[in-house]
Order: structure tokens, then C-alpha cells, then sequence
């Protein structure tokens, strides 16, 4: 990290606490689009300082005039702070959690069914959340018991035919996505099972609305003491979809966009084995659950879309 914080602000902390950046995501990108008290994100810095939110929000606020990758049409970064810093001007923006968040997302549209984003949260308040909605919530998928639901594909795929519909925490496909919901992009959720699928309807969408701005946010995983953990998966399932794009003649990448793309076409011949073999893949391997892994490499065997319409995803 270079430095650029602004005189007078200390440091943040390395890894901040994820209920501060949920909270203030809307407000970033709201004052970037020209719709808050300030007219564009470096104006909010001196915003914040006023409110006295805390000093970490004004230095990522600040620092999104590098990081923005504004010069580009298609853009890519990693997580709710990635997502904060190059979304602001975005029409659209595409989710990516391989193992599991979207690979799950793109079963259920297969099966017909709604499914709502939700952050963790404490399970009471999801369940009511799940019973206002008519939905089943997902069971963490250490704790399923057979037939019960949760973030494994395999899990869903199996379910029982009355299941409708569907309330998904997670930490970080998740979680992006519900927060994401505020801020008035279109959230599409990609996976390498639907990747082609996805760029085609990015590209219709760019036929229709010429200068469309596109952001894919890979939403990597946490380590054990919940701070951000880059996933290889999927920077792969990002570049995936970047690379059908730029395949079908999309070719204003940013850097960051064209090396994920990069990393994908590195893996492409195998993209089985090698999701089996990293680190993600074999954690899930190790703990039992195979066949999720498995499901997520099915590339490009579906061509369901899904796309978040007033708080859950349903198939464009």
C-alpha cells in the first residue's frame, strides 16, 4: 500500500471490523455518484472527519481516486472494500464466490427457486427473516444434517421438490451481495458453472446501453481470525467471465481485469484439477464434501443468470 493517507489520519487498522465497512459502503458509493452531501468520494473524506465516523472510512475514501480504475469500461477487485472503491460509476456489477456462495446460487436458479443474500448474523434474526419471506434458511454446512439445506450445491440440488425459496448467509459472497443491494447497480452472481452465460448477457446489456461500466468483485474467503483471504478460485471464476468477454470483442480490461483473465486461461484445460488442488478445494475435500467441489467446475453447464431484484435473486 503506497502513501497516500492524507495528513493528520493515522494508519487504519489492517483489517477493520466488517460491520464498520458494511455500514459504510452505501455511503461511499452514494457520495461518489454525486448523491450525498458531497458531489464525488474525495469529497467525503472530509465528510466523515466532520461526522467523526471513524478514520478508516476517510483514508479508503480518499484513496479510491488510484484504485478506482475509472478509465475503464470493465473493471476488478477483490471483496466489500474492492467493490467500494471501482463500483461508484458502475451499471452493473458481477459477484463471484466459487466454493460456495455463487456456485450455490446458480443450483437454485436451475431449480426455479428465490434466493435471499444475507449477511451472518445471529440465527434468530435470520430465521425471522426466513419466515417473513416463506423461505427455508441455510444451515452452515458443517452442521447439515442429511437432508437439510445449506451453502453446499449438492445440498440444494438434493433438496425436497417444495423447497421455494431460499435464504443463503455467508461472509462473503453473501454478505457483498445484500450490500451491494443498496446501492442501485444491477448484482449478477457468476460462477464457472455460468460464466459464459453471464458474459452474453453483459454484452446484450452493453449492446443496449452503450458505455456501460461493469464491476466483478471476486470475494475471496476469511481466515481464521475473519480477516480478507484472496482466493484463487476466485480470482479464476472472475477471470472467467472477463475472458469470455474480452473473447467476444469487450476489450476495455482494466490491468487488474486482464490478469484475472489471464489466470483463468492458465487453468482453463483443467479447471477440475486444479480447483481440486488449491487450497479452497482441498479444505473442502479434506472436511468431506467432494461433490461441491466437484459442482463448482461444471463449466458452462448452465445457462441460468441470476440477478438481484428487490432483495433476492431470481433468474434474469
Amino acid at each position: 500500500m503506497g502513501s497516500s493517507v492524507p495528513y493528520g489520519i493515522q494508519r487504519p487498522p489492517l483489517h477493520p471490523p466488517s460491520d464498520l465497512v458494511a455500514k459504510t459502503f452505501t455511503g461511499w458509493r452514494t457520495a461518489a455518484l454525486g448523491r450525498g452531501t458531497g458531489t464525488d468520494v474525495f469529497a467525503l473524506g472530509a465528510r466523515v472527519r466532520r461526522q467523526r465516523i471513524p478514520q478508516y472510512c476517510a483514508v479508503v475514501a480518499e484513496s479510491v481516486r488510484a484504485h478506482g480504475q475509472r478509465s475503464y469500461e470493465v473493471r476488478m477487485d477483490w471483496g466489500l472494500i474492492g467493490a467500494s472503491a471501482i463500483t461508484p460509476d458502475c451499471a452493473v456489477v458481477v459477484v463471484v464466490d466459487v466454493l460456495s456462495f455463487t456456485t450455490t446460487l446458480s443450483v437454485a436458479m436451475e431449480r426455479g427457486l428465490r434466493v435471499f443474500p444475507l449477511r451472518v448474523n445471529d440465527t434468530a434474526a435470520a430465521e425471522e427473516f426466513a419466515a417473513a419471506r416463506n423461505a427455508t434458511l441455510a444451515v452452515p454446512r458443517s452442521k447439515a444434517r442429511p437432508g437439510e439445506v445449506s451453502l453446499s450445491p449438492q445440498s440444494v440440488r438434493a433438496a425436497p421438490a417444495d423447497l421455494l425459496g431460499l435464504v443463503l448467509p455467508s461472509p462473503n459472497g453473501s454478505t457483498i451481495s445484500d450490500q451491494l443491494a443498496a446501492t442501485g447497480a444491477t448484482v449478477l452472481g457468476a460462477s464457472l458453472r455460468n460464466r459464459c452465460a453471464v458474459a452474453a448477457w453483459l454484452l446484450r446489456e452493453r449492446a443496449r446501453r452503450p458505455g456501460l461500466n461493469v464491476a466483478v468483485i471476486a470475494a475471496g474467503e476469511r481466515w481464521p481470525d475473519g480477516s480478507p483471504r484472496p482466493a484463487v478460485e476466485d480470482q479464476w471464476g472472475a477471470g472467467a467471465v472477463l475472458d469470455a468477454l474480452r473473447e467476444d470483442g469487450w476489450l476495455e480490461l482494466s490491468p487488474e481485469a486482464a490478469a484475472a483473465a489471464a489466470s483463468y486461461r492458465a487453468v482453463a484445460d483443467d479447471v477440475g484439477g486444479n480447483l481440486c488442488a488449491c487450497a479452497s478445494g482441498r479444505e473442502l475435500i479434506d472436511s468431506g464434501y467432494p461433490e461441491d467441489v466437484r459442482i463448482a467446475a461444471e463449466l458452462d453447464l448452465t445457462d441460468a443468470v441470476p440477478e438481484l431484484r428487490d432483495g433476492a435473486f431470481v433468474r434474469a
